[in-house]
Protein backbone atom coordinates (compact mmCIF):
# COMPACT_ATOMS: atom_id res chain seq x y z
CA UNK A 1 0.00 0.00 0.00
CA UNK A 2 1.15 3.75 -0.70
CA UNK A 3 2.15 6.28 2.40
CA UNK A 4 -0.42 8.87 1.06
CA UNK A 5 -2.52 10.02 4.34
CA UNK A 6 -5.77 12.08 4.19
CA UNK A 7 -5.61 15.43 5.38
CA UNK A 8 -7.90 15.33 8.50
CA UNK A 9 -7.77 12.59 11.38
CA UNK A 10 -11.18 12.35 11.67
CA UNK A 11 -13.86 11.42 8.80
CA UNK A 12 -17.03 13.40 10.51
CA UNK A 13 -18.32 15.11 7.13
CA UNK A 14 -17.60 15.08 3.39
CA UNK A 15 -17.35 18.79 3.30
CA UNK A 16 -13.90 18.04 5.22
CA UNK A 17 -12.13 16.18 2.47
CA UNK A 18 -10.82 17.98 -0.11
CA UNK A 19 -11.36 16.42 -3.64
CA UNK A 20 -7.48 14.57 -3.13
CA UNK A 21 -8.99 12.75 -0.10
CA UNK A 22 -11.59 11.63 -1.84
CA UNK A 23 -9.12 10.61 -5.06
CA UNK A 24 -6.76 8.82 -2.28
CA UNK A 25 -9.98 6.79 -0.94
CA UNK A 26 -11.13 5.44 -4.26
CA UNK A 27 -7.27 4.35 -4.84
CA UNK A 28 -6.97 2.92 -2.09
CA UNK A 29 -10.57 0.69 -2.61
CA UNK A 30 -9.36 -0.21 -5.57
CA UNK A 31 -6.78 -2.34 -3.65
CA UNK A 32 -8.84 -3.65 -1.27
CA UNK A 33 -11.59 -4.97 -3.51
CA UNK A 34 -8.46 -6.89 -5.06
CA UNK A 35 -8.01 -8.21 -1.84
CA UNK A 36 -11.91 -9.41 -1.00
CA UNK A 37 -12.39 -10.99 -3.86
CA UNK A 38 -9.28 -12.89 -3.37
CA UNK A 39 -9.27 -16.84 -1.68
CA UNK A 40 -7.94 -15.41 1.39
CA UNK A 41 -9.13 -11.76 2.36
CA UNK A 42 -7.49 -10.95 5.47
CA UNK A 43 -4.57 -8.26 5.16
CA UNK A 44 -2.89 -7.52 8.84
CA UNK A 45 -2.87 -3.96 8.08
CA UNK A 46 -4.92 -2.66 11.32
CA UNK A 47 -3.09 -5.53 13.87
CA UNK A 48 -2.86 -4.06 17.11
CA UNK A 49 -5.67 -1.25 16.13
CA UNK A 50 -8.80 -1.31 18.36
CA UNK A 51 -11.59 -0.33 16.79
CA UNK A 52 -14.93 0.21 18.87
CA UNK A 53 -18.27 0.65 17.26
CA UNK A 54 -20.66 2.93 19.01
CA UNK A 55 -24.37 2.04 17.29
CA UNK A 56 -26.86 4.32 19.11
CA UNK A 57 -29.31 3.97 16.38
CA UNK A 58 -30.48 0.97 14.91
CA UNK A 59 -28.04 -0.23 12.28
CA UNK A 60 -27.83 -3.58 9.80
CA UNK A 61 -25.52 -3.20 6.78
CA UNK A 62 -23.22 -0.56 8.01
CA UNK A 63 -22.49 -2.19 11.14
CA UNK A 64 -21.73 -5.44 9.45
CA UNK A 65 -20.10 -3.42 6.92
CA UNK A 66 -18.14 -1.85 9.03
CA UNK A 67 -17.36 -4.94 11.32
CA UNK A 68 -16.16 -6.52 7.93
CA UNK A 69 -14.09 -4.10 6.70
CA UNK A 70 -12.48 -4.25 10.35
CA UNK A 71 -12.06 -7.54 10.26
CA UNK A 72 -10.69 -7.93 6.71
CA UNK A 73 -7.92 -5.75 8.49
CA UNK A 74 -6.96 -7.59 11.28
CA UNK A 75 -8.52 -4.99 13.91
CA UNK A 76 -9.25 -5.72 17.40
CA UNK A 77 -13.14 -4.84 17.66
CA UNK A 78 -15.40 -3.68 20.34
CA UNK A 79 -18.90 -3.83 19.62
CA UNK A 80 -21.40 -1.21 21.95
CA UNK A 81 -25.11 -1.19 20.99
CA UNK A 82 -27.78 1.08 22.67
CA UNK A 83 -30.33 0.35 20.09
CA UNK A 84 -33.93 0.69 21.87
CA UNK A 85 -32.79 2.72 24.68
CA UNK A 86 -32.94 6.48 25.64
CA UNK A 87 -29.49 7.75 24.71
CA UNK A 88 -28.92 10.63 23.76
CA UNK A 89 -26.20 13.95 23.39
CA UNK A 90 -24.87 14.91 27.12
CA UNK A 91 -24.32 12.87 30.23
CA UNK A 92 -23.76 9.68 28.62
CA UNK A 93 -21.95 10.36 25.64
CA UNK A 94 -19.77 12.17 28.21
CA UNK A 95 -19.71 8.86 29.98
CA UNK A 96 -18.54 7.12 26.77
CA UNK A 97 -15.99 9.13 26.58
CA UNK A 98 -14.37 8.14 29.94
CA UNK A 99 -14.79 4.36 28.49
CA UNK A 100 -13.44 4.85 25.55
CA UNK A 101 -10.58 6.89 27.27
CA UNK A 102 -10.14 3.62 30.29
CA UNK A 103 -9.94 1.08 27.00
CA UNK A 104 -7.35 2.51 24.98
CA UNK A 105 -9.53 2.48 21.65
CA UNK A 106 -7.63 3.97 18.64
CA UNK A 107 -10.79 4.27 16.73
CA UNK A 108 -14.11 5.40 16.98
CA UNK A 109 -17.14 4.11 14.40
CA UNK A 110 -20.19 6.12 15.76
CA UNK A 111 -23.80 6.44 14.55
CA UNK A 112 -26.16 8.48 16.95
CA UNK A 113 -29.42 9.77 16.58
CA UNK A 114 -27.86 13.46 17.15
CA UNK A 115 -26.60 15.82 14.59
CA UNK A 116 -23.11 17.03 15.89
CA UNK A 117 -22.48 13.90 18.39
CA UNK A 118 -19.91 12.69 16.16
CA UNK A 119 -17.89 15.94 16.68
CA UNK A 120 -18.68 16.76 20.17
CA UNK A 121 -16.75 12.91 20.72
CA UNK A 122 -13.94 14.01 18.46
CA UNK A 123 -13.31 17.17 21.19
CA UNK A 124 -13.20 15.29 24.29
CA UNK A 125 -11.23 11.87 23.08
CA UNK A 126 -7.65 11.02 21.71
CA UNK A 127 -9.54 8.55 19.09
CA UNK A 128 -9.80 8.83 15.77
CA UNK A 129 -13.42 9.16 14.77
CA UNK A 130 -15.64 8.01 12.27
CA UNK A 131 -19.22 9.15 11.66
CA UNK A 132 -21.43 6.30 10.40
CA UNK A 133 -24.59 8.78 10.42
CA UNK A 134 -25.30 11.03 12.72
CA UNK A 135 -29.04 11.81 13.00
CA UNK A 136 -30.31 13.40 9.21
CA UNK A 137 -27.18 15.08 8.93
CA UNK A 138 -24.49 13.24 7.47
CA UNK A 139 -22.97 9.78 6.26
CA UNK A 140 -19.72 10.26 4.88
CA UNK A 141 -18.70 6.40 4.27
CA UNK A 142 -22.31 5.94 2.21
CA UNK A 143 -21.81 9.17 -0.34
CA UNK A 144 -18.07 7.85 -0.30
CA UNK A 145 -19.15 4.56 -1.96
CA UNK A 146 -22.13 5.75 -3.55
CA UNK A 147 -19.45 7.80 -5.51
CA UNK A 148 -17.38 4.23 -6.02
CA UNK A 149 -20.25 3.04 -7.22
CA UNK A 150 -21.28 5.36 -9.71
CA UNK A 151 -17.45 6.18 -11.00
CA UNK A 152 -16.79 2.18 -11.12
CA UNK A 153 -19.95 1.91 -13.58
CA UNK A 154 -19.53 4.96 -15.45
CA UNK A 155 -16.17 5.50 -15.97
CA UNK A 156 -15.83 9.72 -14.54
CA UNK A 157 -18.06 11.52 -12.35
CA UNK A 158 -17.75 14.56 -14.28
CA UNK A 159 -20.34 15.70 -15.57
CA UNK A 160 -22.39 12.89 -14.67
CA UNK A 161 -25.92 13.59 -13.95
CA UNK A 162 -27.60 11.88 -11.03
CA UNK A 163 -30.85 12.75 -9.26
CA UNK A 164 -31.62 11.83 -5.59
CA UNK A 165 -34.81 10.72 -5.68
CA UNK A 166 -37.14 11.11 -2.35
CA UNK A 167 -37.64 11.57 1.25
CA UNK A 168 -34.46 14.46 1.55
CA UNK A 169 -35.53 16.33 4.17
CA UNK A 170 -35.02 13.50 6.70
CA UNK A 171 -31.79 11.87 4.72
CA UNK A 172 -27.79 12.11 5.79
CA UNK A 173 -27.78 10.27 2.52
CA UNK A 174 -28.78 12.93 0.07
CA UNK A 175 -26.93 15.70 2.28
CA UNK A 176 -23.56 13.62 2.04
CA UNK A 177 -24.04 12.32 -1.72
CA UNK A 178 -24.61 16.45 -2.62
CA UNK A 179 -21.90 18.06 -1.32
CA UNK A 180 -19.62 14.47 -2.43
CA UNK A 181 -20.81 14.64 -6.18
CA UNK A 182 -20.74 18.22 -6.10
CA UNK A 183 -17.12 18.49 -5.16
CA UNK A 184 -16.52 15.57 -7.79
CA UNK A 185 -17.90 17.73 -10.53
CA UNK A 186 -21.35 15.79 -11.34
CA UNK A 187 -24.42 17.42 -11.49
CA UNK A 188 -27.24 17.10 -9.09
CA UNK A 189 -31.24 17.11 -9.26
CA UNK A 190 -32.99 16.54 -6.19
CA UNK A 191 -36.76 14.89 -6.91
CA UNK A 192 -39.69 14.69 -4.35
CA UNK A 193 -42.49 16.31 -2.90
CA UNK A 194 -42.22 19.67 -1.90
CA UNK A 195 -42.57 19.34 1.88
CA UNK A 196 -39.53 16.10 1.68
CA UNK A 197 -37.02 18.70 0.36
CA UNK A 198 -34.90 20.36 2.74
CA UNK A 199 -35.54 24.34 2.41
CA UNK A 200 -31.43 25.19 2.87
CA UNK A 201 -30.79 22.63 -0.18
CA UNK A 202 -32.46 24.71 -2.53
CA UNK A 203 -29.51 27.41 -1.93
CA UNK A 204 -26.58 25.55 -3.13
CA UNK A 205 -24.85 27.06 -6.21
CA UNK A 206 -25.67 24.70 -9.61
CA UNK A 207 -28.65 22.16 -7.68
CA UNK A 208 -31.73 21.31 -9.34
CA UNK A 209 -34.66 20.65 -8.14
CA UNK A 210 -38.04 18.75 -9.30
CA UNK A 211 -41.37 17.69 -8.17
CA UNK A 212 -41.59 15.36 -11.04
CA UNK A 213 -40.11 11.88 -11.23
CA UNK A 214 -40.48 11.20 -14.64
CA UNK A 215 -38.51 14.27 -15.76
CA UNK A 216 -35.95 13.66 -13.01
CA UNK A 217 -35.41 10.06 -15.19
CA UNK A 218 -35.61 11.58 -18.12
CA UNK A 219 -32.64 14.07 -16.84
CA UNK A 220 -30.44 11.78 -15.14
CA UNK A 221 -27.94 9.15 -16.25
CA UNK A 222 -28.31 7.80 -12.38
CA UNK A 223 -31.27 7.36 -10.10
CA UNK A 224 -30.10 7.00 -6.41
CA UNK A 225 -33.71 6.14 -4.86
CA UNK A 226 -34.05 7.06 -1.29
CA UNK A 227 -36.13 5.22 1.76
CA UNK A 228 -39.23 7.01 3.17
CA UNK A 229 -38.29 7.25 6.40
CA UNK A 230 -41.26 7.30 8.63
CA UNK A 231 -39.47 6.68 11.78
CA UNK A 232 -38.28 10.68 11.39
CA UNK A 233 -41.62 12.56 10.56
CA UNK A 234 -43.13 13.49 13.35
CA UNK A 235 -46.36 14.94 11.28
CA UNK A 236 -47.85 13.34 8.05
CA UNK A 237 -45.75 15.23 4.86
CA UNK A 238 -47.67 13.39 2.20
CA UNK A 239 -50.80 12.41 2.23
CA UNK A 240 -50.15 8.50 2.02
CA UNK A 241 -47.24 5.56 0.77
CA UNK A 242 -49.85 4.75 -1.92
CA UNK A 243 -50.40 8.00 -2.94
CA UNK A 244 -46.66 8.66 -3.00
CA UNK A 245 -45.98 5.31 -4.08
CA UNK A 246 -48.27 6.34 -7.38
CA UNK A 247 -46.50 9.54 -7.72
CA UNK A 248 -42.93 9.60 -6.97
CA UNK A 249 -42.18 5.84 -6.70
CA UNK A 250 -39.96 3.99 -9.68
CA UNK A 251 -41.17 1.31 -11.51
CA UNK A 252 -40.98 -0.29 -14.47
CA UNK A 253 -43.80 1.19 -16.66
CA UNK A 254 -42.38 4.44 -15.98
CA UNK A 255 -38.55 3.18 -16.67
CA UNK A 256 -39.79 1.72 -20.22
CA UNK A 257 -41.73 5.26 -20.91
CA UNK A 258 -38.25 7.28 -20.39
CA UNK A 259 -36.66 4.44 -22.40
CA UNK A 260 -33.25 5.16 -21.59
CA UNK A 261 -30.94 3.02 -19.60
CA UNK A 262 -30.17 4.91 -16.23
CA UNK A 263 -28.36 3.44 -13.21
CA UNK A 264 -30.88 2.72 -10.22
CA UNK A 265 -29.24 2.90 -7.27
CA UNK A 266 -30.91 2.76 -3.38
CA UNK A 267 -28.38 2.97 0.27
CA UNK A 268 -31.13 0.49 1.84
CA UNK A 269 -33.02 -0.69 3.28
CA UNK A 270 -35.71 -0.74 0.12
CA UNK A 271 -39.32 -0.28 1.01
CA UNK A 272 -40.11 -2.19 -2.14
CA UNK A 273 -43.19 -1.22 -3.53
CA UNK A 274 -43.42 2.13 -2.06
CA UNK A 275 -40.18 3.91 -3.46
CA UNK A 276 -39.36 1.19 -5.63
CA UNK A 277 -40.89 -1.94 -7.02
CA UNK A 278 -39.27 -5.61 -7.09
CA UNK A 279 -38.78 -5.54 -10.69
CA UNK A 280 -36.22 -2.36 -10.87
CA UNK A 281 -34.44 -2.97 -7.43
CA UNK A 282 -33.95 -6.69 -8.82
CA UNK A 283 -33.68 -5.44 -12.55
CA UNK A 284 -31.29 -4.41 -15.20
CA UNK A 285 -29.45 -1.26 -14.42
CA UNK A 286 -29.27 -1.60 -11.00
CA UNK A 287 -25.91 -1.27 -9.28
CA UNK A 288 -27.78 -1.94 -5.44
CA UNK A 289 -25.68 -5.02 -3.84
CA UNK A 290 -22.96 -3.47 -6.17
CA UNK A 291 -22.89 -0.62 -3.48
CA UNK A 292 -23.15 -3.22 -0.61
CA UNK A 293 -19.61 -4.91 -2.11
CA UNK A 294 -17.89 -1.46 -2.69
CA UNK A 295 -19.33 -0.52 0.97
CA UNK A 296 -17.06 -2.61 2.59
CA UNK A 297 -13.73 -1.95 0.52
CA UNK A 298 -14.14 1.59 1.12
CA UNK A 299 -14.48 1.72 4.74
CA UNK A 300 -11.66 -0.53 4.67
CA UNK A 301 -9.89 2.32 2.52
CA UNK A 302 -10.94 4.88 4.79
CA UNK A 303 -9.93 3.24 8.63
CA UNK A 304 -6.89 2.34 6.80
CA UNK A 305 -5.58 5.65 5.64
CA UNK A 306 -7.28 7.52 9.02
CA UNK A 307 -5.07 4.39 10.91
CA UNK A 308 -2.12 5.62 9.45
CA UNK A 309 -1.75 8.53 11.73
CA UNK A 310 -2.08 6.50 15.00
CA UNK A 311 1.52 5.93 16.39
CA UNK A 312 1.69 2.51 17.83
CA UNK A 313 3.92 2.66 20.78
CA UNK A 314 6.87 -0.14 20.05
CA UNK A 315 6.62 -3.44 22.60
CA UNK A 316 8.39 -4.05 25.41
Amino acid sequence: MQNESLSVRHLISIRDLSTADIELIFRTADQFKEVINRPIKKVPSLRDITVANLFFENSTRTKLSFELAEKRLSADIVNFSASGSSVSKGETLIDTVNNILAMKVDMVVMRHSSPGAPVFLSRHCPAVIINAGDGAHEHPTQALLDAYSMKEKHGELKGLKVAIIGDILHSRVAMSNLICLQKLGAEVMLCGPKTLIQRPLLQQPGLLISHNTEEALRWCDVAMVLRIQLERQNTRLFPSQREYARVFGLNRALLDKVGKPITIMHPGPINRGVEITSDVADGPGNIILDQVENGVAVRMAVLYLLAGQIRIPDSA
